[in-house]
């Protein structure tokens, strides 16, 4: 076990205070994601957002004693007790430890990096290879500067075999983690767009990732990219390399692929031996994905039927946790396609990091792989477990029991999963968080089915990470130090408000912007305690705006005076946001009610004014640069006349999601993000930087055949007039697919194309032609997502994604998605 007092031989840089010579267990870069132990490190690293060190206190009161840190003059004087070790970069200093831990262990190591796949390739790999090894792997998309070491620290020493991905952004990049890993074994999966933005060209972009196979023996790609293969025999001349492709001379051919009833059936060509394979995957991206499977599994000797096995064994990984709603006013979060202590760690984290429930419970699968003793892994299980209050943990399989004499929890024991769903009240569960999490023999998929909330088939799919990902895009436009709220009015725009405005505290924003009172009340009683203002309060909620802790819009001097009179009749103090009017004529202040605002509240000292703002009209529109630059003087020469009146500082902010990117000379103390944090930029200048965060997709519940003459829906709109094929889909009016949609004005994805909507759009269904698509009853339809983006929908009835994103009916039910 590595040692606190062993870090000077290992990380270049020295203790700043020395307590105790605490063991090393655990890692962390994140103060959300750390186990509150002594034997934890955290590394507080220097971001573009955060800053790791402002962290330290709250770590230090949760009983973590191990510091790696960058500042040198950080005052270690108050944390008497602690470890504190400063050097040049915590990530760094993160991979050096890594390295060396690395070098500790004599295992044989896969590693797979290229632009798509790598996460699933890694995936499949590792469940077939866990046949014949002690498998550890990377959990999830830990393939990153951070996320490579953190995987590498799972290692132990009675694993046998390592698989792990990695990937680069920029130049250097793939050196250090080269460092870190140490392959043996090298799959490129392929080389695309993703990431090119961080090399001079994407051949200098291959050449960064062949760093990693620099002392590799094998390395396993596709021969039919001519530029591929060129890099790689220039780089890399002494590494055996294992081609396969349609090229005859690929090691191993690609004879023939074809389609089958049940899924695809692939024939291999190595020297004089052909071999044959079938599996249930027929998307493109699948089948090169198995091709890389079955290429190293044949280079390794395994036999024809060890991996027919494991190609039926495969199953569609999804690689992100979803949340969904569930009976009894629960939420369920989603984890059960894997199950080893690293995945656990993570969706524990992703658990205690959900608000809108007080209560939380797990239902967890035996632990498969672990390469421990049964003892010795549910103690650590345990351990892990007990870090956060659980209401209850239900064990699913014949060894979990072993973990009830560890836990702090009530513990409830199960054989299988059908017996849990025969003899578990499911009532027991009410108003909590519930997350599944399981391997995926033992079928938890059927107790999330039990569980889940039953609406009809049409989701609206948020992604957690594009948001995340957006909002990051426009923190980078902002300057240090500037603040910023987060609009989840109309439930965040269709996305649910509880959600999101959980997902942002978590980033730590700054404020929360909603419409109405009741929007603020519903996110404080789901746990949300951010800052919110209200930006059209009405006279009746003052006392529901005072209980909640919500900050109230005034935007006219009726608004101001009935505060007035609240807060002396009942002296209660209360924080407001004083809107001006420059120019958009909709609320706010108008100049000549400025000196009367200002004699109310410098009389009343319960007033707190919290910020002062407008709204520009035309942010995104460049014909009217002169008036959004009009409206930005105004409202600076009236904050100006404000503050030199009341004599107090307060937040200033007119810029919206457009101003952000427009107009940085007006981001004042504060910016307010939109739409933009949905994906979605009104000035154009960065949709390529966004990502859409929402998908919208439903079923085909009946297919039928009509002929030339037949009419379609009410009132006989449309006329087939040809011998046709229609689809009726599970969407209408009432869920958000807007009547204007129908009689060929709108279309669908259905299996790869385009299906035009015919006739009327009714209130809970819809027709579209199919006629040159092959579709069955039940397949996926997208309404909208990156299949279809919201904007061609929206342009084909000239309106905007707004609209489109806010009329989302609340039937329609929401699943989260996050890594």
């Amino acid at each position: 076990m590595i040692k606190s007092s062993g870090l000077n031989a290992i990380i270049k840089g020295e203790f700043l205070q020395y307590f105790k010579d605490f063991p090393i267990s655990y890692l962390s870069t994140d103060s959300r994601k750390i186990i509150n132990n002594e034997s934890s490190v955290f590394f507080a690293i220097k971001g573009k957002i955060h800053d790791g060190h402002q962290y330290i206190e709250d770590l230090y009161n949760r009983n973590i004693r191990q510091f790696i840190i960058e500042n040198s003059d950080f005052p270690v004087y108050n944390y008497p007790d602690a470890n504190f070790y400063v050097c040049e970069n915590s990530i760094f200093a993160l991979q050096e430890l890594a390295a060396y831990y690395r070098q500790l262990f004599n295992l044989k190591i896969l590693t797979i990096t290229g632009s798509n796949g790598k996460t699933i390739v890694k995936e499949w790999l590792s469940q077939i290879l866990s046949w014949k090894y002690n498998v550890v792997k990377s959990p999830k998309s830990y393939n990153s500067q951070i996320g490579v070491p953190l995987s590498i620290w799972q290692i132990n020493e009675s694993h046998d075999f390592g698989v792990f991905e990695a990937g680069i952004s920029t130049r250097g990049e793939m050196t250090r983690l080269e460092k870190i890993i140490k392959p043996d074994v090298g799959i490129l999966t392929n080389i695309g767009s993703a990431h090119d933005e961080g090399f001079r060209s994407r051949t200098e972009k291959l050449e960064e990732k062949m760093v990693l196979f620099k002392d590799c023996k094998t390395l396993i790609y596709n021969l039919d990219n001519t530029q591929v293969h060129t890099t790689i025999s220039k780089i890399l001349p002494e590494c055996d390399k294992i081609t396969w492709g349609a090229k005859p001379e690929a090691i191993f051919q690609i004879a023939e692929i074809s389609q089958e009833l049940k899924g695809s059936k692939i024939k291999i060509v190595h020297g004089f031996t052909a071999y044959e394979f079938n599996f249930k995957f027929t998307d493109q991206a699948s089948i090169e994905n198995i091709i890389h499977c079955i290429v190293y599994l044949l280079n390794s000797e395994w036999t024809l039927l060890e991996i027919q096995e494991g190609l039926d064994a495969l199953q569609n990984i999804s690689m992100r946790l979803e949340m969904k709603r569930g009976v009894n006013d629960t939420y369920l979060i989603d984890d059960t396609y894997n199950n080893d202590l690293a995945g656990l760690e993570i969706a524990l984290n992703y658990l205690f990091n959900q608000k809108q429930r007080n209560k939380r419970s797990l239902i967890l699968s035996d632990i498969l792989q672990s390469g421990m003793s049964v003892s010795k892994l549910y103690e650590k299980t345990a351990d892990i477990i007990n870090q956060n209050s659980l209401d209850k943990v239900i064990g699913i399989g014949t060894e979990i029991k072993h973990i009830k004499g560890h836990l702090k929890s009530d513990f409830y024991w199960y054989k299988d999963t059908s017996a849990f769903l025969e003899e578990f009240n499911l009532n027991n569960f009410n108003n909590e968080i519930v997350l599944v999490k399981g391997a995926r023999n033992f079928g938890l998929e059927n107790a999330i089915r039990y569980l889940q909330e039953k609406l009809h088939g049409t989701v609206l799919e948020i992604n957690l990470d594009a948001l995340s990902h957006n909002l990051n895009v426009y923190r980078s436009y902002l300057k240090p130090g500037t603040k910023i709220m987060v609009m989840v009015k109309a439930l965040a725009y269709g996305s649910g408000s509880i959600e999101v405005a959980n997902l942002l505290e978590f980033h730590r924003i700054d404020y929360l912007g909603v419409a109405y009172t009741d929007e603020g009340v519903t996110l404080r009683k789901n746990g949300i305690n951010l800052p919110i203002m209200i930006m059209n309060p009405s006279l009746d909620s003052l006392d529901k705006i005072l209980e909640f802790r919500l900050e109230p819009e005034i935007y006219n001097l009726r608004l101001l005076k009935e505060i007035n009179r609240y807060t002396k009749i009942h002296n209660r103090s209360i924080q407001i946001h004083i809107k001006l009017d420059t120019g958009m004529s909709r609320l706010g202040f108008d100049p000549d009610d400025l000196d009367e605002m200002i004699n109310i509240l410098k009389e009343n000292s319960l007033i707190s004014v919290a910020s002062v703002f407008s709204h520009l009209s035309s942010a995104d529109i460049s014909q009217h640069n002169q008036f959004t630059e009009n409206q930005a003087s105004s409202f600076k020469k009236a904050t100006q006349y404000l503050e030199s009146r009341i004599q107090k500082r307060f937040i200033r902010h007119i810029a919206n999601s457009a101003a952000i990117i427009r107009y940085p000379e007006y981001h004042f103390d504060m910016v307010r993000l939109g739409i933009g944090l949905y994906g979605y930029d009104a000035t154009g200048l960065i949709n390529e930087q966004l990502q859409s965060i929402g998908t919208l997709k439903t079923e085909v519940s009946q297919v039928k055949k009509l002929k030339k003459g037949d009419s379609v829906g009410y009132g006989r709109r449309e006329l087939i007039e040809k011998d046709s094929t229609i689809a009726t889909i599970a969407i209408g009016y009432a869920d958000g697919f807007f009547r204007s949609f129908g009689n060929k004005t709108a279309s669908v994805w259905i299996n790869g194309s385009m299906a035009p909507v015919i006739g009327n759009v009714c209130m809970d269904m819809t027709m579209v032609d199919i006629t040159e698509i092959e579709a069955k009853e039940g397949d996926p339809v997208i309404i909208f997502g990156e299949e279809q983006p919201l904007k061609l929908l929206a342009d084909s009835i000239h309106t905007i994604p707004y609209e489109i994103l806010t009329n989302i009916s609340e039937r329609v039910k929401r699943i989260y998605i996050s890594e």
